[in-house]
């Protein structure tokens, strides 16, 4: 079998929250990974200067509304970026996922968000974005940790904090800071509800009697969990050795 045909669901795409505001609000209620990178990302983007912006590995460019009025955004993604379930945008430049087709030093700051788990060569991944960022660019990334194989067969990796740190200074960033996304409170409602949607999309005429019991009972208890993950990441409650991602700012 394909490992592509065992993956159970694959994740959505993030789409432009201006697009529907209450879906994407209620997207991150229940998606806590998205919500523990929109909480991390959205005040990041406010700050950052006025420029040219590459968002690298843009899907759907959901994070282009956020940018200040005086960043010019430019889109960049891999062109089997239909594997992931993206769709062709006309404004984005794709290219092989090796050598970014842009001159050096040709932008004020970059986005990779939840992308470098997905290259092969994530240090060259790296390389190539400091190489098109000017002096004193930002680079604003997040990744995930606690978080099952997806879009697969290209999830390749898994960082921790002192893997992303060693990684980005080894190509010259600086200034690096990472955060962790979310805790162990909200890793394990991010299990349960994994859980109870795999249950409940493989109950069958055979299964029912087995399978739909199981996935209501999981699906109460993730709804509670999720809404813990929501009060231990705003008081701060759970361990942060396991977290969900992780979210970096560097300077070139």
């Amino acid at each position: 079998m394909n490992p592509a045909e065992r993956e159970g669901f694959k994740p959505v795409p993030v789409v432009i929250p201006g697009a529907a505001p209450w879906k994407f609000a209620l997207r991150c209620v229940v998606d806590l990974q998205l919500a523990t990178i929109v909480r991390a990302l959205r005040p990041a983007l406010a700050q950052l200067p006025p420029g040219v912006v590459l968002d690298v590995g843009a899907g759907q460019s959901p994070w282009r509304g956020w940018l200040p009025a005086h960043c010019r955004y430019m889109g960049l993604d891999v062109a089997n970026a239909g594997d992931f379930g993206m769709a062709h945008g006309d404004d984005i430049t794709y290219y092989d996922g090796k050598h970014i087709p842009f001159a050096d030093q040709s932008f004020d700051a970059a986005l990779c968000i939840e992308v470098l788990e997905h290259a092969e060569d994530p240090e060259g991944l790296l390389a190539e974005i400091a190489r098109v960022l000017k002096p004193g660019a930002t680079l604003l990334m997040t990744v995930p940790w606690s978080a099952r194989r997806h879009h697969i067969p290209h999830d390749f990796h898994r960082f921790t904090s002192e893997r992303l740190q060693s990684m980005l200074a080894a190509q010259g960033f600086g200034d690096v800071e990472v955060q962790e996304r979310g805790d162990d409170v909200g890793v394990i409602a991010n299990k349960l509800l994994v859980l109870a949607i795999r249950l409940l999309k493989s109950v069958s005429p055979k299964n029912f009697l087995l399978k739909l019991p199981f996935g209501f009972l999981f699906g109460a208890l993730a709804a509670c969990m999720v809404a813990l993950a929501h009060v231990s990441g705003a008081l701060k409650l759970g361990g942060r050795e396991d977290p969900l991602g992780y979210f970096c700012s560097a300077r070139r």
